[in-house]
């Protein structure tokens, strides 16, 4: 998990630039599955079910049906600049 003291405190632009054009943009869409946002972090998709079954992705995922749904960017503002933790 990442704490807040070692945050990257990446901007918005930051976070969505890579993702504006070319084989990210394609690969890695605003709106994720599990398998695409496991791809994304490089984590097992069984870390992401575990994370989310505990409530640390709360801010960033939905289910859609019987699928879960990830917002790509508030992702990696969570990982990246929040950092995981139980409220």
């Amino acid at each position: 998990m990442v704490s807040k003291k070692s945050a990257l405190n990446l901007t918005s632009r930051e976070i969505s630039a890579p993702f504006q054009e070319g084989i990210y943009a394609e690969k890695f869409p605003p709106i994720l599955t599990i398998n695409q946002a496991a791809e994304l972090l490089q984590i097992p998709v069984g870390t992401i079910r575990d994370w989310r079954s505990r409530g640390l992705l709360d801010d960033c995922s939905a289910k859609a049906g019987k699928h879960i749904r990830f917002h790509r960017d508030r992702l990696f503002k969570l990982i990246f600049n929040d950092g995981l933790r139980a409220d």
